[in-house]
């Protein structure tokens, strides 16, 4: 399936998972994301919410390990549920039924739900540059074309190319976002000011929540990143983020 396919590569304590067939219902009682059962391009949303310490309903659209189909998912794109995110998941369903599509959108609206954006629009402008840096480096990896999707090149050049990456390119753009975060960070722990914010979760999932074969070399490319660390590490210590890495559902990825 094509199209769950590519939703899939995009992709990244408090909550009430449950594994369903999505159907047109009344609104929930409260916030609702509905995507496929893997981390993926939901599981900073997650993060946020574990964060904010708002429970919310989890739901998730079981996929077929050995197809990469989901009937749940299909069923939710015949009933129109994913509508505003183009048929795609994820989507956020709020109390009062509005329905809100794009990983990043969605992820916004938490964080300015929690306080997580700063005070004023200035704040708000700088916590969004430092989570454009990291998706930049998110970009900067797909382009370069290494991961196990990646078709037209042989495992040798893919080998080749992960290796440059790892080992030149991710740590040049982190080593900028190290010397960005000096700028704005009033206490180490913390990307601005010295509360946490969205881009303190972005850094986090960033470094600490890739592909478990990346771990790895992900934390060598960041080991002289010593801010970029130290605000990963503040986050992961979060009462509510901490329950919630520890209780989540195992997922492909």
């Amino acid at each position: 399936m094509k199209s769950l396919a590519t939703s899939l590569l995009l992709i990244s304590s408090f909550s009430a998972t449950s594994a369903f067939a999505a159907t047109s219902s009344p609104p929930p009682s409260k916030l609702q994301l509905k995507y496929f059962d893997i981390r993926g391009a939901a599981e900073t949303c997650r993060v946020i919410l574990a964060l904010g310490e708002e429970e919310y309903d989890d739901a998730r659209y079981e996929i077929d390990p050995a197809t990469f189909q989901s009937a749940a998912f299909l069923e939710a794109k015949k009933n129109g549920d994913l509508r505003m995110n183009l048929n795609r998941a994820p989507v956020l369903v709020t109390p009062d039924g509005q329905t809100i599509g794009q990983s990043k959108a969605i992820e916004r609206y938490l964080a300015r739900r929690f306080g997580l954006l700063g005070q004023t629009p200035e704040d708000e402008a700088i916590i969004d540059c430092i989570a454009e840096h990291c998706r930049d480096v998110k970009d900067a990896a797909r382009q370069k074309g290494f991961s196990k999707f990646t078709k037209n090149k042989t495992d040798e050049e893919k080998a080749r190319d992960r290796l440059e990456w790892f080992e030149k390119d991710m740590p040049e753009m982190l080593g900028k976002i190290e010397e960005a975060v000096k700028e704005t960070s009033a206490s180490p722990g913390y990307a601005f000011g010295n509360s946490a914010t969205y881009a303190d979760v972005v850094i986090w999932a960033l470094l600490r929540d890739c592909f478990a074969a990346d771990l790895d070399d992900t934390a060598k490319a960041a080991e002289k990143c010593s801010a970029l660390n130290s605000i990963a590490d503040q986050i992961a210590s979060n009462p509510g983020v901490s329950k919630w890495l520890s209780e989540r559902p195992d997922s492909m990825f």
